[in-house]
């Protein structure tokens, strides 16, 4: 089974310690991150469009087979809701292909709309749909949706028609993981998209070092490691990334998810 997972935690500097030893410089985090973990999440993209030079130093400073995944700017997503960003796109895809056989999935990130912006899932998938149907093939998109009531049938079967698979997130808000499935069948590809975000308000009430595991999370990945299960044994392959937001340390969340993984596979 864990030769179809491709898991990792947020790579934030202020891990510093806890998963880089102290000595290393910021310049070296990256390679010894690859050395941990098989995949990232990029955040950096989100804020600002990455240069050539520097995916490409991405690429240098990781081994072969190591993924990455990275977040669409949110020029793309928040400012202009995929209006008029054709250029951004082209800049956006045109500096990730210096990944190469590197680049994983790409994700569109969308926040929480209020009724002002989009009343519907239908107002939504007007914008939607038009978009991904002009992204060029040979890439994995995927797109994370944040109004729970959208998560119906409708938006599941629009997805796979162009390739694009509904990333499955863990949130304060959103619904358990076997919920996803009492809905509908949220595996539209041949890879699906894993997000284990937490309650950020929530949790930074409680800690704001992210040095320690401070929630028991084992029960909800536990439910994740039973639907990954299912996932995988239809030849699924499964990205996966924890943010610290969702116990209070990343890199603990996901090497407690990959021991449940391999418990499940022993007792199988």
């Amino acid at each position: 089974m864990g030769n179809r997972y491709a898991t990792a935690p947020s790579a934030s500097p202020r891990l510093a310690g806890e998963l880089y030893p102290v000595s290393l410089k910021l310049a070296e985090y990256l390679t010894y991150f690859a050395t941990q973990f098989d995949t990232v999440e990029v955040d950096s993209t989100f804020y600002r469009m990455p240069s050539e030079s520097t995916v490409l130093r991405w690429y240098a400073k990781t081994p072969p087979g190591f993924i990455f995944a990275a977040k669409f700017p949110q020029a793309t997503t928040h400012d202009k809701v995929l209006v008029d960003c054709d250029a951004e796109v082209r800049g956006f895809l045109a500096a990730m292909d210096s990944l190469g056989e590197k680049l994983g999935p790409l994700l569109l990130q969308f926040p929480w709309f209020p009724d002002t912006v989009f009343f519907w899932l239908d107002d939504f998938l007007s914008r939607l749909l038009p978009f991904l149907d002009k992204l060029p093939k040979g890439y994995r998109f995927a797109v994370e949706i944040r109004n729970k009531t959208w998560l119906v049938p409708k938006l599941a079967d629009a997805l796979p028609k162009r390739g694009v698979v509904l990333a499955l997130i863990d949130q304060s808000w959103m619904p358990r993981p076997a919920e996803w499935f009492e809905r509908f069948d949220p595996i539209t590809s041949d890879f699906t998209y894993i997000r284990w975000l937490g309650d950020r308000k929530g949790i930074e009430r409680l800690t704001k070092a992210w040095d320690k595991t401070i929630l028991d999370c084992r029960e909800p990945l536990q439910e994740w490691v039973k639907v990954c299960d299912q996932a995988v044994r239809r030849g699924v392959i499964i990205y996966g990334h924890a943010n610290n937001h969702y116990a209070g340390h990343g890199p603990a969340t996901v090497r407690l998810f990959e021991e449940l993984g391999q418990e499940r596979e022993s007792a199988v």
